[in-house]
């Protein structure tokens, strides 16, 4: 990557008059920088070992002490801005094929095995650099809007969906399903049958534009998340207890959640508990859905309720490990 391109993609200000021009890599980590690589510092504590082994470019947004003279000094607004523009630009050559779907489907591709041709990307801008600066011409790209700026890339597709089903289901619990999928039986697989549509598309998806997959097994999901508990809110073994808190991220997701536990747990006691801004005219006077207002709220109003499960939106599972002071705090509120 030659140095003048860099200036003129990100709009950064050169600091110094470096004799450098061409850098060998883009590189975050500063234990992974050699000689001729170009560091990206997000912290200034970094740059010191980064130099120490060979960089021969720095780029910072924060304030930062110039030590050499010979090193190309890069002072951008925002790194991430910066880094978007840049790769806006390098991937122009690759050719890309890429999709966007929803951030469900790309968790569920993260789980399969794929060729390296393929790449779902999400997360911080370091991580999405480093997965797809290498990739082949023409390989395939798949991402969330709602994960990654969809400006990084020239144009995109919406994810090819399934017409039909292509899973038949054998046997389900909410939390697990053994399924048939071209002709293979996967039993007992770690995945709520709440995921298998989101699933059929994925699949339908490799199918159609011809891409090998395999699926090993599934781990669990960042979304629909099971916790079961006994009646004092401490966590125990999967399927060793009858009162569940499910944990849900995503509050786009929550009301096909709710349609599915009503549809699939019809016997069950089952209790919404949602952030006061999701609160409607729909929501008034049914008692099985209860609002807070603060996250400090959700453990005392489960603890209060009775319920075989709990759907709780927009908080995370952690909250059923508080610290020991705030559980004797608890305790004494009621």
């Amino acid at each position: 990557m030659r140095l003048e391109n860099i200036l003129a993609l990100s709009k950064g200000s050169l600091l110094g008059d470096p004799s450098v021009s061409l850098f060998e890599s883009v590189v975050f980590d500063p234990s992974k920088v050699k000689r001729g690589s170009f560091f990206v510092a997000y912290s200034p504590d970094d740059i010191a070992l980064a130099l120490q082994n060979g960089a021969y470019g720095v780029m910072f947004d924060k304030p930062t002490q110039i030590c050499d003279s010979e090193v190309a000094w890069i002072k951008v607004d925002n790194i991430d801005s910066a880094l978007k523009k840049l790769l806006r630009f390098y991937l122009l050559e690759k050719e890309l094929q890429v999709y966007a779907c929803d951030p469900i489907t790309l968790h569920l591709s993260s789980m399969i095995s794929t060729p390296s041709n393929f790449a779902s990307i999400e997360g911080p801008m370091s991580a999405i650099w480093d997965k797809l600066w290498p990739l082949e011409k023409k390989s395939i790209v798949l991402f969330s809007p709602t994960l990654t700026d969809s400006e990084i890339f020239i144009e995109h597709s919406q994810l090819i969906r399934a017409q039909e089903k292509t899973i038949t289901i054998i046997e389900q619990t909410l939390f697990e399903t053994s399924f048939i999928h071209n002709d293979t039986f996967y039993e007992r697989q770690m995945l709520s049958p709440f995921f298998i549509p989101y699933l059929e598309h994925l699949l339908f998806f490799y199918t159609f534009l011809r891409i090998p997959f395999q699926i090993k097994g599934f781990s669990k999901m960042g979304h629909f998340i099971p916790v079961f508990t006994n009646s004092r809110l401490e966590s125990k073994e999967f399927g060793s207890s009858d009162r569940v808190v499910i944990f849900e991220p995503l509050l786009e997701l929550i009301d096909e959640q709710i349609d599915f536990l009503d549809a699939q747990a019809s016997w069950a006691k089952i209790i919404y508990l949602l952030p006061e801004s999701m609160r409607s005219s729909l929501t008034i006077g049914v008692e099985n859905f209860l609002f807070y207002r603060y996250t400090e709220e959700v453990l005392s109003i489960l603890q209060a309720k009775s319920f075989h499960f709990a759907l709780v939106a927009g908080v995370d599972k952690s909250i059923l490990n508080p610290s020991r002071s705030a559980m004797r705090q608890l305790e004494l509120d009621f």
